[in-house]
């Protein structure tokens, strides 16, 4: 299982890169989800992800369509918009990705790689975390997470 670094990488780079790979067959997880930078400005990225919350069927909101606001929901469904979704292919290719928050025990002491295509080290821009963005659209995170951010 091939270990990825999201932290202070561009989401739509990195998520370009891992739905290639994932396509290829590779079994990835990607660590430090919250970390992951949308550049751009705050109050911009900020209205259009209130927007999108905003989308429903108004015959049964139950049945959906659903908006996590987790960050590693949020990038694990970033991802999903970039496979062949409703195709086997695509499919098979979602279930062999996985996506936490922090690093897990289990990849502590594997080393994770960092996609060079994506380091945000070279953004001139505004820039906002995923932490961030879900904080601002509605996710309550537990306490030992923001003191880590802090």
């Amino acid at each position: 299982m091939t270990v990825i670094d999201a932290n202070n990488a561009i989401l739509g780079r990195l998520a370009s890169v891992v739905a290639k790979k994932l396509l290829n067959g590779e079994k990835i997880a990607i660590v430090n989800a919250e970390k992951a930078i949308i550049s751009g400005k705050f109050d911009s990225i900020i209205g259009e992800y209130k927007e999108w919350l905003r989308k429903r069927t108004h015959t049964n909101p139950k049945r959906g369509p659903f908006h996590y606001r987790r960050p590693d929901k949020l990038v694990k469904r970033i991802i999903r918009g970039m496979l062949p979704w409703k195709k086997p292919r695509g499919k098979q290719a979602y279930k062999r990705l996985k996506v936490y928050i922090g690093v897990p025990d289990e990849f502590k002491d594997k080393e994770p790689i960092k996609i060079p295509e994506a380091d945000g080290s070279r953004l001139r821009g505004k820039y906002i975390t995923i932490f961030e963005l879900s904080q601002q659209i509605g996710w309550n995170p537990p306490e030992n997470l923001i003191v880590e951010e802090q």
